[in-house]
C-alpha cells in the first residue's frame, strides 16, 4: 500500500497513469497503467457484452370478437412463426360499442389461441381487460430438451 503522492510520482517516472480500478474497495485499488489503453480495453469488453445480448421484440396480432375462422387461422400462423423465431406475441381483442357486453367471445378467441400455440409458446400474462381491449402475452417456449441433447452426443455420432 503506497501513499497517493508516492504512487503518482512512481507513475510519472514510468511515463504512465495512476488509474483507480476499484473505487468501492477499502482502501481503493489503483494501478499504474496507460489510461488510453485501459479505456480502449473497457470499451472493447462492453462491445463484446453487447454483441452477446439477445433482444426480444413484442409483436402484436389483433382480433375482433367476430373474427372468422380463416382470419383467425391466418393470424395464428403469423403468431406461431414469431414465437418460433423467438419473439413475444401480444394478442389483442378490440371491442367496439355494444360488443363490450359480450366479452366472453373475446376470451374464447384468446383461449383457443393459447391452446393452438401451446406447443411453441407459453402464457406470460393471462388474458385481461384494459379499456376496450382484452389481451394476452405469449412468450417462446423454453426448450429444455435441446440443451441436454447438445451435451450428450448420439451413439451414431460417437461411432463416427
Amino acid at each position: 500500500m503506497l501513499d497517493v503522492r508516492d504512487a503518482i510520482r512512481a507513475a510519472r517516472e514510468k511515463g504512465l497513469d495512476l488509474v483507480e480500478v476499484a473505487a468501492t474497495a477499502d482502501p481503493p485499488v489503483c494501478r499504474i497503467i496507460d489510461f488510453g489503453k485501459f479505456q480502449y480495453e473497457a470499451k472493447k469488453k462492453a462491445n463484446e457484452a453487447k454483441k452477446k445480448q439477445v433482444t426480444i421484440t413484442v409483436k402484436e396480432v389483433k382480433f375482433r370478437p367476430g373474427t372468422d375462422d380463416h382470419d383467425y387461422d391466418y393470424r395464428m400462423k403469423h403468431a406461431r412463426e414469431w414465437l418460433e423465431e423467438g419473439d413475444k406475441v401480444k394478442a389483442t381483442i378490440w371491442f367496439r360499442g355494444r360488443e363490450m357486453t359480450h366479452r366472453e367471445l373475446g376470451s374464447r378467441i384468446l383461449e383457443k389461441l393459447e391452446k393452438d400455440l401451446a406447443d411453441v409458446g407459453e402464457v406470460e400474462a393471462r388474458p385481461r381487460m384494459e379499456g376496450n381491449q382484452m389481451f394476452i402475452i405469449l412468450g417462446p417456449k423454453r426448450h429444455k430438451g435441446t440443451a441436454a441433447k447438445a451435451e450428450h452426443p448420439s451413439p451414431e455420432a460417437v461411432k463416427q
